[in-house]
């Protein structure tokens, strides 16, 4: 997950000088009420601590009923930590009810509130431990600091605590963050840092319970735009507001429900289509909207993640009077969904925070992924094309702190060998036959400040390895017919279908690129490997139909579970946009809308099922469904990882020693062109895979 750094630095330098708290009228008012509840509810401040938390089995259950607050507040709670450290200091985080879920702090520091049961597993709502800054919060649904002496117990006066509430987008308690700490070092930012982080922990979970939705960012200065400051509403294709963030309440100065009943019409006289249409234009500034008091905002919108001010982005103005329902922005999450073409330069994908599914694969990949970012670690990622080795490095991408420069993605298989190097590396006027006047930086430079992603990186001719390794570690280029060197800065991630150990053995790859390319190594699952094909089905169905989705009959999804898809996700796209349209308008896919030559292919090519357990998730040196193992061409943007719990397994030892993977390639494709006449082009649409791939395969076989 990607957790967004806007705490003010400044605040980490305050911690070195102790102020008194100030003593404001109101807030002491606060506490008085307080003692008052505590009496009342026959607490004495005499009280001793309790001891007793949590059962570890009861506790357990209370963290996973709020398993989804930890995993938004967790980074969040080890970056304000990294701002208090060695300060006699610890993080808290309570749930609705009041019971700690989890703390972080000073070991010494930990040790002393463990004295006083400040720890995971106690409750510390009012009722259970009086007035303190956890409890109070809870109770005033407000940010609050209980110093010292306040603390309605008297064995909790040597802390120091200030709490904020989390809310959900629709203004529904989750829970607490707090900061405690010895009262002798109380610090005036303590409580802005807190507020802070927790309305960071808000808008992560904003944004995913509508990430597929309109946000507009505003706020009354527009420098304050992508800040924590920043307020955020979302809005429906009807324009009707769904939620906002903490700091869009304060700035409009409604309530969470008040707001809700407005639509985008009411609240800044202004409609769906409109913000579209301003954002849809080459590099649009900020629109600048009014309230009906002529309060104004400058506003700009995001729509799956992506800024909507930048350019190429294509909507077909969902929500607009008359338009059609389906809604798609080139580039965006969307277009992913329905493995449309590879997203237009400058856009970028929601980041692998929509990766994650549940699926223990794609979990540990991005798990991986996320320690080393913004490392300077170059990542190398392993798979069959079509398995969204795009997408992960586009997610990457997003979630660095490159994410605002280009990301330049080359399919080094794609472009032919002649022309690779001018394309890689540029060229000067004149450098050779046929190019372009002034001549063309590359993509190299293109990438300059961003990341440049090498999909296919084993294809790449053995002569430009070299020169590319070279680049990598002088970060220079030398455009073709130049002596002039250009600087860059670039991230560079790496992809291949192919197995470079056996490549450098073989002498096609070069050994010293390969360990400068290998930085850390993931390897994304084939459909076939994975356990969401139902799921995946239904997103990719979901985008195509947004509106009266078609469900797919039981009999088709066996029909699914049992093939052993060549051409991964993209395939099973292409076949059910297909189908999509063969059902027009249908409540259910069946086989009847299926095309006669997927039909075949699933008899020709189906998985048996298992055996037995231990044949269940078999590698791919074991899986006859791995004939399908094909290099795809990547005509477009891969569905992000979907998943869900159903295992599909394939094969028999025996099937797969009968031949090898490259001769069941081979078999296939030849298969699929005869069964299209010879048309090439029918047959990769069919096998999900690119024509260049169909030639280069076949240029390779050995004649039949």
């Amino acid at each position: 997950m990607s957790v967004s750094h806007h705490v003010p630095v400044a605040m980490a330098g305050s911690w070195s000088t102790p102020t008194a708290l100030p003593s404001m009228p109101a807030r002491m008012e606060q506490i008085e009420q307080s003692h008052q509840r505590c009496a009342a509810l026959g607490l004495t401040r005499v009280e001793r601590p309790d001891f007793e938390p949590l059962m570890r089995s009861d506790l357990s259950v209370a963290r996973e009923r709020n398993h989804r607050l930890f995993k938004h507040a967790a980074p969040v709670m080890e970056m304000l930590f990294e701002q208090i450290v060695d300060t006699e200091s610890m993080i808290v985080l309570a749930d609705a009810q009041g019971t700690i879920l989890h703390s972080v702090g000073d070991d010494r520091f930990l040790e002393r509130a463990g004295k006083v049961a400040l720890s995971p597993g106690v409750n510390w709502a009012e009722h259970s431990k009086g007035t303190n800054a956890i409890g109070t919060a809870l109770f005033q649904e407000s940010p609050t600091v209980v110093h010292g002496g306040e603390h309605f117990i008297h064995a909790n006066s040597f802390l120091t605590c200030s709490a904020a509430p989390i809310f959900d987008p629709r203004g529904n308690m989750l829970g607490v963050l707090d900061v405690t700490g010895d009262h002798r070092s109380y610090h005036q930012h303590t409580m802005g840092l807190v507020r802070m982080s927790a309305r960071m922990i808000e808008n992560q979970w904003l944004s995913d319970d509508f990430g597929n939705r309109l946000r507009l960012h505003f706020h009354s200065r527009a420098e304050f735009i992508g800040t924590q400051l920043e307020g955020i509403i979302v809005v429906g294709a009807d324009g009707k507001i769904l939620g906002a963030n903490r700091s869009a309440i304060d700035q409009l100065d409604m309530s969470s429900a008040a707001l809700r009943m407005h639509s985008l019409t009411s609240l800044f006289g202004t409609s769906v289509s409109a913000i579209f249409d301003h954002f849809r234009a080459p590099l649009p500034t900020p629109a600048c909207l009014s309230l009906a008091s002529g309060r104004q905002f400058f506003v700009s919108a995001r729509f799956n993640g992506t800024r909507a001010m930048m350019a190429g982005m294509e909507v077909d103005a969902a929500g607009a009077p008359g338009g059609p329902a389906h809604t798609s922005v080139r580039g965006g999450a969307v277009a992913a969904l329905a493995g449309a073409a590879a997203p237009a330069p400058g856009s970028s994908l929601s980041g692998l925070h929509y990766l994650r599914t549940g699926d223990p694969q794609i979990e540990a990949v991005v798990q991986k992924v996320q320690r080393v970012l913004n490392r300077d670690i170059p990542l190398l990622v392993l798979g069959e094309t079509g398995t969204g080795k795009e997408l992960l490095a586009r997610a990457v991408h997003q979630d660095s702190n490159r994410a605002k420069q280009p990301f330049v993605a080359v399919n080094c298989a794609s472009i032919p060998e002649s022309l690779i190097e001018a394309e890689l590396f540029g060229y000067e006027d004149g450098a050779f036959t046929g190019a372009r006047r002034k001549g063309a930086c590359g993509r190299i430079v293109q990438a300059n400040g961003g990341t440049l992603f090498l999909d296919e990186i084993g294809d790449m001719p053995l002569s430009l390895q070299a020169r590319l390794l070279r680049v990598l570690q002088e970060r220079c280029v030398t455009p073709l017919g130049s002596q002039k060197s250009i600087s860059v800065d670039i991230a560079v991630i790496g992809a291949t279908h192919r197995n470079l150990r056996e490549m450098i053995e073989a002498g096609t790859f070069r050994e010293d690129l390969y360990y400068r390319l290998n930085g850390l190594v993931v390897r994304l699952p084939a459909l076939r490997e994975r356990s969401d094909l139902d799921v995946v089905a239904q997103r990719i169905l979901l985008a195509e139909c947004p509106q009266g989705t078609p469900s797919i009959a039981p009999a088709v999804a066996a029909l699914f579970g049992r093939y052993a898809w060549p051409g991964n996700i993209r395939q099973l796209a292409n076949v059910l946009r297909t189908a999509v349209v063969m059902a027009s308008g249908e409540a259910q896919i069946t086989e009847h809308h299926l095309s006669d030559d997927f039909l075949e292919d699933t008899r020709r090519l189906r998985a048996p099922p298992a055996a037995s357990p231990a044949c269940a998730g078999a590698g791919p040196e074991s899986a006859p469904a791995d004939l399908a193992r094909e290099p795809m061409q990547a005509s477009g943007t891969p569905l992000p990882a979907v998943m869900s719990p159903q295992p599909a397994s394939f094969a028999t030892p025996e099937a797969a020693a009968a031949r090898t993977l490259e001769e069941a390639e081979i078999e296939m494709i030849r298969t699929a062109v005869e069964a299209a006449q010879g048309n090439i082009s029918v047959a990769s649409k069919r096998l999900g895979i690119s024509r260049n791939t169909i030639y280069r395969k076949l240029r390779w076989a050995k004649p039949a």
